[in-house]
C-alpha cells in the first residue's frame, strides 16, 4: 500500500482555522498552536451568545413595555394579562414598538387590558 503523508490536509486544515482566528490579538491570530484553542473556544462563545441574544432581547421588549404601561397606569403583568382576557394576540417585540413608535395606539391598549381586569 502506498505511504500517505498528512502534509497537504494539515496545511489545509491550519489554514482554515487561521483564517477564522483573524482579528484575534497577539500570536492567537498567526499561529496555529496558539489560534486553535481560541477559535474551538469562541465557536463555542458564539453558540452560546446566539442563545443569549434572544433572551437579552425579550428582556429589553419587556423593561420598554413595562415603562410605557405604568405611564398609561397599569403594571406589565396587568396590561398583558387585560391584553390576553381581551382575546388580543400581540408578540412583545411589535408591543414595545408600538410603545416608542405609537404611543396614541399602545395607550389604546391599555384602556382595553383595563377594561378586561
Amino acid at each position: 500500500m502506498a505511504r500517505v503523508k498528512k502534509g497537504v490536509n494539515a496545511h489545509k486544515r491550519h489554514k482554515k482555522v487561521l483564517k477564522q482566528a483573524k482579528g484575534f490579538y497577539g500570536r492567537r491570530k498567526n499561529t496555529f498552536r496558539a489560534a486553535n484553542p481560541a477559535v474551538m473556544r469562541s465557536l463555542r462563545s458564539a453558540y452560546v451568545g446566539r442563545k443569549n441574544k434572544k433572551r437579552e432581547y425579550r428582556r429589553l421588549w419587556i423593561a420598554r413595555i413595562n415603562a410605557a404601561s405604568r405611564a398609561n397606569g397599569l403594571s406589565y403583568s396587568k396590561l398583558m394579562n387585560g391584553l390576553k382576557k381581551a382575546g388580543i394576540e400581540i408578540n412583545r417585540k411589535m408591543l414595545s414598538e408600538m410603545a416608542i413608535f405609537d404611543a396614541a395606539g399602545f395607550a389604546d391598549l391599555c384602556e382595553t387590558a383595563k377594561k378586561f381586569n
